[in-house]
């Protein structure tokens, strides 16, 4: 057994998600209490030609262990190499399966979510896998490729005798993309269909809803990925909540900017170029995302859309804090 989930621990999930969750993101989120982090996926044949910028979503730091390394891929043999070079490099916890990712591009080379229609292939992936590595091997798998084609309790199932340790279901199917509700009812099946555990994913953003999924399925973990985004505190919530039966006061305001800022400032001091314009330009939806819960948020997101500089950050938030409303930008 995964040692997170023995005595009965119920784990929470960081989700992967690229271009979220890369180091610097999954070390605040895991300082707010997630408990296993899954790096965002990474190309099996970028790993095998030592592509320079894919080994880069291979990083972590010590403290966010225990961390898995996702893959995505077609050809188990060339997989389980690449996952073998990760191990010499990085020592993850785990090896996580990329099965469920919707994108076009990753579907078309018959890698994430493609792999749901065909069961052998995918069943060979993760034999292949399964045996080139000496660390345990987990999945990451939607309920099927579309409303017709629900199977995921037959994919849990092979996967389980392939030798994979645990599998996170996401509640949608690979052509809902994120849209629609998560079906809470299929996750429950496959909890039910297989000894290994299953980690609920899907419409997950309180403390409530980590309950409600605990009580009415056997899932043994639940996975938290769009909603950290706007509220990376979900997962110390979602803890007290478990604990003591009542939603926490949200983080402050002076709690949620002091974080905008240090995420910006740990991601600028992490990028070798040092270019402070080309990262808060790349932080601008992220910035916007956290303004959700906040009180004027739109105006927020205005002056963010734009955002060019540390600096501008730490006035619009001294500002912010000020006067609780930060003027638009002309």
């Amino acid at each position: 057994m995964l040692p997170w989930f023995a005595h009965d621990r119920f784990p929470l999930y960081l989700a992967p998600m690229a271009g979220v969750t890369d180091a610097i993101f999954r070390g605040l989120c895991k300082e707010l209490g997630a408990d296993v982090m899954v790096t965002e996926f990474v190309s099996a044949e970028g790993i095998m030609q030592a592509d320079g910028r894919t080994r880069k979503y291979t990083e972590f730091d010590d403290a966010q262990r225990p961390v898995g390394v996702q893959l995505f891929g077609a050809d188990g043999v060339r997989m389980g190499e690449a996952a073998r070079k990760i191990i010499d490099w990085k020592q993850p916890d785990f090896i996580d399966i990329n099965f469920g990712c919707p994108v076009n591009k990753v579907v078309a080379k018959n890698g994430g979510s493609s792999l749901l229609k065909d069961c052998p292939l995918l069943e060979s992936v993760a034999r292949e896998i399964v045996k080139a590595v000496p660390i345990p091997v987990t999945a990451k798998m939607r309920v099927g490729w579309d409303a017709k084609n629900i199977n995921a309790t037959d994919v849990a199932r092979r996967l389980e005798d392939s030798g994979v340790q645990a599998i996170a279901v996401h509640g949608r199917t690979r052509a809902q993309g994120y849209s629609g509700l998560a079906d809470w009812d299929v996750i429950g099946a496959v909890a039910d269909a297989v000894r290994i555990p299953i980690i609920g994913n899907g419409d997950i953003a309180t403390g409530a809803d980590v309950e409600l999924r605990r009580a009415q399925t056997n899932v043994r973990g639940v996975m938290i990925g769009r909603a950290a985004m706007a509220n990376p505190w979900v997962f110390q919530e979602a803890k007290h909540y478990l604990t003591h039966g009542v939603q926490p006061a949200p983080a402050s305001i002076e709690d949620r900017l002091g974080f905008m800022v240090r995420h910006c400032r740990l991601l600028v001091e992490s990028r070798r170029n040092g270019d402070e314009l080309q990262t808060m330009r790349s932080m601008r939806s992220r910035l916007m995302n956290y303004t959700k819960c906040l009180p004027a948020g739109r105006l927020l997101r205005i002056r963010f859309a734009h955002i060019a500089s540390l600096m501008e950050l730490e006035d619009i938030a001294a500002e912010y804090l000020a006067h609780r409303q930060p003027a638009v930008a002309a």
